[in-house]
């Protein structure tokens, strides 16, 4: 490399496939740099301690390379002007960051998907009031979260999930004016959930994978657009939602919520992704969840405000969601949902101001797993934009609503594990993007309807209803056939005659054949003026029989 470059200010060698090592004297080489990109390449080993020289630097991505060893004393003192500092995905270790560090004016700082270990150092940016965005995730890092976190007033998005967090949410933290986005995910925390949260309405709240306990607070709900809670141990009843309309996604899966439904749930008018699952609910299912729109109404989907002057950002990523924010588009990228559908998580992408992804279309409810009962209000087959809708493992005990026929988007439609009777509905061969299709483990009888994407599936989706018949299980009903048909306006034609038995025909004609003769025969044996009256008749029938003969 050269001794040095005087007039260099950018320098972007991003997206190639270097490897080996920096050059030891690149800082003293580059004095003035400003901007500096080397990501998505294959460099190793440790930082030059000679990027500590570059005081010029405002923008450093290292991001997606090889890099190892502890961040060096002299580039987290020297280069005191960053404000926006990528090193995500690499092999970094050590600590978070030195205590030395002299980070002052950072705007964003994005040190997610490394080796870094230790507690989160006392003071460590707790005097800077410019950062906006901190991802800390996918790391070794341990103890509580600190409270002076909640200094960091100009804070917009933070992320410190899957590490070895403990203790409590700081209350002060999800309070801070700014926020829109905090993920805590992944981690072992524990304690209630805090009441509320700062910031403007719209706020994205994933707080899933911990061992939060207690019940959901109704005031929590009051700015939040996504709220995942899955998988804790929260208790308690489904929290009311009164004037909560902004909620876009809701996922309370894997806790221990009681009760019943609440009608409140209804007031959720805006919902794309309802996700009450594996809780112990009971009660019965409210038929106003017809009210939810499910993409019925232009909900105007957007993940949050613009931002600007920031690099491309993977900022979250976990079982259910991932969110990337593009900065230098001055836009939102898009979100990815991962959402239970199909037997499997399938990834469901956001759209932006630019772009059009799958999530936009995206609208699916899951029941299943809690102890809910009755019947299946038939009003939600008015849930015309619905995808998936997931029931299973209750004791739903009615039939099943024929105007499910009106689900023409869905894909994945699961009643499996629950009490349901009578037969499967014609109606449902009319829906064409059905894909899976599970009523296994029911009381469910009669012929199992054919055609379209009916003769798609398998007969796992229909195991466990012995009084079920017909394709593509190995039990035949013919018996049933011809009736069923007929309610069903099925068949190829009109049968206006059962077919005669042939046996029974010539039994019948048989045995009255028989009674006739033995009654002539009694008649003949005894001498009464009936028998002679008959054997006039017979004289007079043979006369008159020769009499026509020539």
């Amino acid at each position: 490399m050269p001794t040095i470059v005087h007039n260099l200010q950018f320098l972007d060698f991003s997206v190639n496939d270097i490897s080996g090592l920096l050059p030891d004297n690149i800082g003293h080489a580059l004095p003035n740099l400003v901007r500096m990109n080397g990501s998505n390449n294959g460099f190793q080993g440790h930082l030059p301690s000679s990027m500590g020289e570059m005081v010029n630097i405002t923008f450093l991505d290292l991001s997606y390379n090889n890099f190892s060893g502890n961040l060096p004393r002299s580039f987290v003192m020297g280069c005191f002007s960053l404000k926006h500092l990528k090193l995500s995905h690499n092999k970094f270790s050590g600590h978070f960051l030195p205590r030395e560090t002299s980070f002052t004016s950072m705007e964003e700082l994005r040190m997610d998907s490394n080796l870094f270990t230790g507690k989160i150092g006392v003071g460590l940016l707790s005097s800077n009031t410019t950062l906006s965005i901190l991802d800390m995730s996918n790391n070794f890092l341990t103890g509580n979260i600190p409270s002076w976190m909640a200094n960091l007033s100009s804070l917009n998005m933070f992320s410190i999930s899957n590490n070895f967090l403990e203790g409590t949410i700081p209350p002060s933290l999800l309070a801070i004016s700014f926020l829109s986005l905090i993920d805590l995910s992944g981690n072992i925390l524990s304690g209630a959930l805090p009441s509320h949260v700062g910031g403007e309405f719209g706020i994205k709240l994933f707080l899933h994978d911990n061992n939060l306990t207690g019940p959901i607070p109704d005031t929590l709900l009051e700015k939040v657009q996504i709220l995942d809670l899955r998988y804790n141990k929260l208790s308690g009843s489904i929290p009311q939602f009164v004037n909560t309309e902004s909620i876009f996604i809701l996922l309370l899966r894997g806790n221990n919520l009681t009760g019943p439904i609440s009608s409140t749930l209804c007031h959720l008018r805006k919902i794309r992704l309802l996700d009450l699952s594996d809780n112990k609910l009971n009660g019965f299912i409210p038929s106003c969840l017809y009210n939810l729109s499910f993409g019925r109404e232009d909900t105007n989907f957007m993940i949050g405000p613009a931002i600007s002057k920031i690099t491309p950002f993977k900022f979250y990523e976990s079982t259910f969601v991932v969110e990337e924010f593009v900065v230098m588009s001055s836009t939102l990228q898009g979100i990815e949902i991962k959402f239970s559908t199909k037997r499997r998580y399938d990834s469901y992408f956001g759209a932006t101001e630019f772009n059009n992804y799958v999530l936009d279309f995206m609208y699916g409810m899951d029941l299943s797993s809690n102890e809910l009962s009755g019947v299946i209000p038939a009003e939600l087959g008015d849930l015309s934009k619905l995808r998936v809708m997931n029931l299973s493992r209750n004791f739903l005990s009615s039939s099943i609503p024929s105007n499910f026929s009106n689900l023409k988007d869905i894909e994945s439609l699961d009643l499996s594990h629950n009490k349901l009777q009578g037969r499967i509905p014609h109606e449902l061969t009319n829906l064409s993007s059905l894909v899976v299709f599970d009523v296994s483990y029911n009381n469910l009888s009669g012929i199992i309807p054919q055609g379209r994407q009916f003769n798609t599936f398998d007969e796992n989706s229909y195991s466990g209803n012995s009084l079920l018949c017909g394709p593509p299980t190995n039990r035949s009903c013919e018996a049933k056939k011809s009736s069923e048909e007929s309610e069903n306006g099925g068949g190829e034609e009109d049968v206006d005659e059962a077919p005669i038995d042939m046996l029974a025909f010539y039994f019948s004609t048989a045995s009255t054949y028989v009674t006739v003769l033995i009654g002539i025969m009694i008649l003949m044996s005894f001498d009464c003026p009936l028998r002679r009256a008959w054997l006039r008749i017979v004289d007079d029938s043979i006369a008159s029989v020769k009499g026509m003969l020539p």
